[in-house]
């Protein structure tokens, strides 16, 4: 699984992960059928168990949204991408961005890729 692949399905569970009651291998085995990639998993594990210090974060880059009011694909999107910004210094910033936008693409809208590269470009490069 390629690292683009592996953030695609890592949007894929979060977002099922999102109020639900569902454990985190609940979802995972949901959206994956062979053994789980060590960067997804790195990608969902790390983004659920860091997900307070993200949203944290994250409120304070946001103007005049709260995280609740945001949709829910950007929401995902954006925690992913602070979650690597801040726990994950393999990859470097400008990578981040581009593959968040990659991923609003996808998932959401042209909208959606604006918004959410705005919020990540308030993050300085490391």
């Amino acid at each position: 699984m390629k690292r683009r692949e592996a953030r695609e399905k890592a949007v894929q569970t979060l977002f099922q992960l999102d109020n639900t009651e569902l454990s985190i291998d609940e979802a995972i085995n949901y959206i994956i059928d062979e053994p789980a990639n060590r960067f997804y998993e790195q990608l969902v594990r790390g983004t659920v168990q860091n997900k307070e210090a993200i949203d944290e974060v994250l409120a304070g880059k946001l103007e005049n949204w709260s995280l609740d009011r945001l949709p829910k694909i950007e929401r995902t999107v954006l925690r992913i991408a602070v979650y690597e910004l801040l726990f994950n210094e393999e990859v470097p910033h400008r990578v981040v961005l581009n593959e968040a936008i990659e991923l609003c693409k996808t998932f959401g809208d042209e909208k959606s890729g604006r918004f959410v590269n705005g919020v990540l470009s308030k993050f300085e490069e490391k």
